[in-house]
């Protein structure tokens, strides 16, 4: 590695300091923890300079040699000269032995003029007042400011920035300008956050942060009479402006012009470093906390090494969950159809005295998608030593191929590099996945690297928010991904693009792949399967090949079952081909659903398939075939009725014996013999392992109120019930000690060492500072085989019955060219317009349906959409549609569900058919 830069030495306020290249004065001061105001500037954005409040003297000695004439002789004397001026500390970089005063008078005297400007549009009744810290909301003011220009009725009176920069500079009570209130409307019709414009100082930080980081353009600067304001980019509304609502905006802002609408009065009393367990990213959030140990914020940590301070629009919003009051509470055991409550004791001897009547292939243990490292270990250890069973899984362990083929590939269930080395790279290549929504931050890096000039490829039959962002889209046929590798593979062996020296010096194989390309895999008959041009697929190979580093996302959103091992294949194959399996900046990403999923895989909480243990998603099967009759279900963060587990809600009514431990009473309790009280994130501490195998800690904000356990409390308990000794665990940690010892690659880690931030997995010993990039080293003579048996060039098909076609649904942000309705029901906005459906010609023939009919597509279940034909020539035997994100954000905050994440809807390809809407039900359906 080159040497890094040196640092640059300077002085501020007399105390001598070093700033890292590059840094402004700004930031390199706060690294020296010297305050200097500001309110334009944020961390990790650009700098602005539009507040000048870090106004800042600097004081430059130029030397310059020059030529004077003593006498006859003419010598070279240094000539100092003392260089000063007024800068905007975030916008100046740091200069060698640059002196910066940031406290003297006329410097003051600038700020305070700064801020009488920003008071005459901003309520400041408070703010100016020596009483201020003296008053609360209901006290009636002394000075008789009107209650509007107050700040006890701000909701971040007490967390505003800007009151933080006047009691630094403690401004005189009165101010020489008037405040003007802009009489703005406070916009609280859209979900989850309200707007008060009256408030804002118009900072722009919003609006940056959308652009610049989110690479969103929901929010803009407007110019209203003159008057600079932000606004929507498009309409009125939220939802029709490409919002993602990831409360980035929320975050920066630092007056009370964007706040939550939840808990939006309330003060935290403390805040505690956590992370989100709503998708496998595992965002570093810290949770603010009341007086009565509620999380009523989760703002996105700017330290976390996950997320790089963002979040999405279920870590943000979707948090509250444990501060229902519908939260199970106490144990509950069903006698005669009616669950009556009990002890913890009565209830663990009912289930230990029940379980021994099964044979140990009859029962399955599943773990809560949700769960700690902690909680796995327990649940596999009890599975496999207590109940003597291999029937052992996670909750959303629905993709299990793509581990498991990864784990027989790189010797791993994992991904190969983290999150953050997306941004390096010059191409990302996406298959079958939607991180856009479902891995949201995830995807932030990859738009992040195409604002940057890399070339983004998906393929992907469905029209995904990635898709705006994409340099080349294969909309190739449901099923015919893996075809579609394997022919881009071909290109790059044809026109030997591929890194010889890594496939030479570390991969086995070559040969017989070359071989077996060569034969099978013409990229005109590829081309032609997948539905697709075959320079569109050339042109895919070449970029891809030409493009180091690249990066390979994956998912199996589009493939059937039987599909995903020979895909998850065809993506090693490709990242070993171009080298990009190691490249910094390259890897392979593995897109899979639940938070913990690969710490459970870590855990071996999940079947050994040498040991043919039934799976999460099989289980349906097992029941309804009577192979499996009895379950326990740790039911946190788990949909029964979600993609991938097979119709399990409607099969746990047939087993012999269910027992659940929840947060909540759901459709999976409803069933249940036995119904045990979890215990939620904000009352748990432990450990969990996101996609890029990085292991963190969820920290305990407070106690359960009431007889709720974790899992792995409630596993140990019923083991030491059933009088099994090796689960005396007093606390999470002594659970990872034990984790220490079984796990190698978890090693080197304990809660003492996890407690400064997450560490990457394999970790050997405590001087260990773990692993970023995990093919980076290998052992001597170590070589990854490629794989050269290919898959059937025909792509597997869909069962018709009765159903011919295929719906392939997408869904993004926004689409410029179709302008959306927004409507009002109640107090809130919802989004919604006319869909267009796209029909092949032959298949619109076939269904005597014309372009431009009003139309409904059908599944077994049911009607799924309605809107208007429009035929094309593109994929024959497909239907698709695209909707609107704004549909799955009101969802979700309508959701009667008190735990809303788990039910939030993916885009799975459906079995359909289609009927042309008569026209008088047509008028009808206008009309209401």
């Amino acid at each position: 590695m080159p040497d890094p830069a040196p640092l640059t030495p300077f002085t501020i306020d007399g105390k001598p300091i070093t700033a890292k290249p590059g840094q402004t004065i700004i930031q390199a001061a706060m690294d020296a923890g010297v305050y200097i105001p500001y309110l334009c500037y944020y961390p990790k954005m650009k700098p602005y300079g539009a507040c000048r409040m870090c106004l800042v003297e600097t004081e430059v000695k130029i030397v310059r040699k020059v030529k004077v004439k003593k006498g006859d002789l003419e010598v070279e004397e240094e000539q100092v000269t003392v260089q000063k001026a007024t800068v905007a500390s975030c916008t100046a970089p740091v200069q060698k032995d640059v002196v910066v005063r940031t406290n003297t008078e006329p410097i003051i005297d600038l700020r305070k003029g700064v801020l009488d400007l920003l008071m005459a549009e901003h309520p400041h009744g408070c703010l100016t007042c020596h009483r201020i810290e003296l008053c609360g909301p209901q006290d009636i003011c002394q000075r008789h400011v009107s209650v509007t220009d107050r700040c006890t009725i701000c909701p971040k009176n007490e967390r505003c920035e800007l009151k933080d920069t006047m009691r630094s500079l403690e401004l005189d009570l009165r101010t020489p300008l008037n405040y003007h209130r802009r009489n703005l409307p406070v916009h609280t019709d859209d979900p989850f956050y309200d707007r008060d414009y009256n408030l804002c100082i118009v900072c722009a930080r919003c609006v940056r942060v959308c652009e610049e980081v989110r690479f969103d353009t929901a929010l803009t600067l407007t110019n209203r009479s003159g008057v600079s304001l932000v606004g929507t980019t498009h309409g009125s509304s939220l939802l029709e402006s490409g919002c993602e609502f990831c409360g980035a905006c929320i975050d920066v802002c630092p007056v009370g012009a964007l706040v939550e609408r939840d808990y939006k009065w309330e003060k935290a009393a403390r805040r505690v470093k956590t992370v989100c367990t709503n998708c496998p990213v595992g965002c570093q959030m810290i949770a603010e906390v009341n007086r009565y140990d509620k999380v009523i914020r989760f703002v996105a940590d700017l330290q976390g090494e996950a997320n790089n301070g963002q979040a999405c629009f279920k870590g943000k919003f979707a948090y509250a969950y444990p501060n229902s009051k519908k939260r199970l509470k106490y144990p509950y055991v069903r006698e005669n159809g009616v669950l009556k409550r009990v002890t913890w004791e009565d209830a663990l001897r009912r289930v230990a005295d029940k379980l021994k009547v099964f044979a140990p292939n009859q029962v399955a243990v599943i773990s809560s998608p949700r769960g700690t490292n902690e909680d796995h270990f327990a649940a596999q250890q009890f599975a496999r030593t207590v109940l003597k069973t291999q029937n052992v899984d996670s909750g959303l362990n629905t993709v299990p191929e793509i581990f498991e083929r990864l784990r027989g590939r790189l010797g791993n269930a994992a991904g190969t590099h983290p999150a953050a080395h997306l941004e390096r790279s010059k191409c990302i290549m996406v298959v079958s996945g939607n991180p856009t929504e479902e891995q949201n931050v995830l995807a932030v890096y990859m738009k992040k690297a195409a604002r940057a000039g890399a070339d983004i490829i998906v393929i992907d039959p469905r029209e995904t928010e990635l898709t705006r962002y994409t340099s080349t889209w294969l909309r190739v046929k449901p099923g015919t991904e893996t075809l579609a590798l394997w022919g881009i593979a071909r290109v790059i062996v044809d026109e030997a693009l591929e890194d010889k020296e890594f496939t030479s010096n570390r991969t086995s194989g070559i040969d017989g792949l070359k071989r077996t390309l060569l034969a099978e895999f013409d990229p005109a008959v590829v081309a032609n399967e997948c539905g697709i041009g075959e320079d569109l697929l050339r042109k895919a190979a070449r970029i891809y090949a030409k493009s180091a580093p690249a990066g390979l996302v994956f998912g199996v959103g589009t493939m059937p079952r039987e599909g995903r091992a020979a895909l998850t294949d065809a993506v090693v194959n490709l990242a070993f081909l171009t080298g990009n399996a190691v490249k910094d900046g390259g890897g392979i990403f593995p897109l899979y659903p639940g938070a913990n999923t690969q710490g459970a895989y870590d855990m071996a909480c999940t079947p050994d398939p040498a040991q043919r243990g039934t799976g999460v998603a099989d289980l349906a099967a097992a029941i309804a075939d009577s192979r499996i009759r009895a379950a326990i279900i740790m039911a946190d963060g788990l949909n029964a009725e979600a993609e991938g587990l097979n119709g399990l809600q409607k099969e746990l009514a047939h087993l012999d014996y269910l027992v659940v431990s929840a947060v909540f009473d759901t459709e999976i309790t409803a069933t249940a013999d036995v119904v045990l009280p979890a215990a939620p994130y904000p009352e748990q501490q432990g450990t969990v392992t996101n996609l890029e195998r990085r292991v963190q800690m969820v920290r305990r904000v407070a106690l359960p109120k009431n007889e709720e356990r974790t899992g792995w409390e409630t596993v140990a308990a019923l083991a030491r019930t059933m009088g099994v000794t090796g689960f005396g665990y007093k606390t999470a940690a002594d659970v990872f000690a034990e984790i220490r010892r079984v796990v190698p690659q978890y090693a080197g880690l304990s809660h003492e060492r996890l407690q400064n931030g997450g560490i990457q997995w394999p970790c050997a010993d405590e001087n260990s500072p773990g692993t970023a990039v995990l093919l980076a080293t290998t052992q001597e003579g170590q070589k990854w085989a490629f794989v050269d048996h290919a898959p059937s060039l025909t792509r597997t098909a869909m069962a018709d019955s009765g159903y011919p076609l295929t719906l392939v649904t997408g869904r993004v942000l926004i689409q410029p060219e179709r302008d959306p309705k927004v409507a009002k029901r109640g107090d809130m906005n919802y989004i919604g317009r006319e869909e267009v459906i796209s029909i092949h010609v032959r298949d619109a023939a076939a269904a005597g349906i014309h372009d431009g009919d009003m139309i409904e597509v059908a599944s077994e279940s049911g009607p799924i959409v309605s809107g208007r034909a429009r035929l094309d020539s593109t994929l024959q035997g497909i239907v698709s549609v695209t909707a609107l994100f704004g549909g799955v954000v009101s969802a979700m905050q309508d959701s009667i569900q008190a735990d809303a994440s788990p039910y939030v809807p993916e885009l799975p390809l459906r079995r359909v058919k289609l009927a042309k809407i008569p026209a008088r039900a047509n008028e009808l359906a206008g009309a209401r």
